[in-house]
C-alpha cells in the first residue's frame, strides 16, 4: 500500500533527521481580524483544516491602531461558538500570539514548542522576513514519526 509509507504523496525523512521544512504545509490560509464567527468557520471547513493565521492591523476606539497576529484553530471556534451577546471576530477569538518556528527548526524542536506552549499548530515563519509562510501541525510530527525512513 503506497499511499501508507508516504504522506501527502511524498517521502519523509525520519523524525530525528527531519526539519519543520520537510513536513510543514507551505502557504498559510488566513482571515483578516476583523472577520466575524462565520466566516472564520467557512474558511476552516471548506479549506478542510484546524487552523487560520490572524494578520492584520484592527483600530481600536480612542487606542488608535494595534498588530493582531495569532491563530485560531477549530476548537477555539468551538469554544466561541456558545458565546451569545457579543460580537465575537478574529482579533477577539486570536488573542494569544502565535507560537512560531523556522523551517530549519528540527522536529524535537516543533514537539518542545508545542508542549511548552499547549497547542497542536505551530506557525512557520521566513529567517528573513519574519512573515508567515506555512504551517505545521503536531499530526505532521505524527506522521513523520510512523512513515518516516
Amino acid at each position: 500500500m503506497e499511499h501508507i509509507l508516504r504522506y501527502q504523496n511524498r517521502p519523509l525523512p525520519s523524525f530525528e533527521n527531519a526539519t519543520i521544512g520537510d513536513v510543514m504545509h507551505v502557504g498559510v490560509i488566513g482571515v483578516p481580524p476583523e472577520a466575524d464567527i462565520e466566516t472564520i468557520a467557512r474558511a476552516l471547513a471548506s479549506n478542510r483544516i484546524h487552523c487560520l493565521v490572524v494578520d492584520g492591523v484592527i483600530r481600536e476606539d480612542g487606542r488608535g491602531e494595534r498588530l493582531v497576529w495569532g491563530t485560531i484553530t477549530d476548537l477555539d471556534l468551538l469554544r466561541a461558538a456558545g458565546v451569545r451577546g457579543e460580537q465575537l471576530t478574529a482579533a477577539r477569538l486570536a488573542a494569544t500570539e502565535a507560537v512560531t518556528a523556522y523551517p530549519s527548526d528540527s522536529l524535537e524542536r516543533a514537539a518542545q514548542l508545542m508542549t511548552e506552549h499547549d497547542v497542536s499548530h505551530l506557525v512557520v515563519t521566513s529567517l528573513d522576513s519574519g512573515r508567515p509562510i506555512g504551517v505545521v501541525s503536531a499530526l505532521d510530527l505524527a506522521a513523520t514519526i510512523a512513515w518516516g525512513e
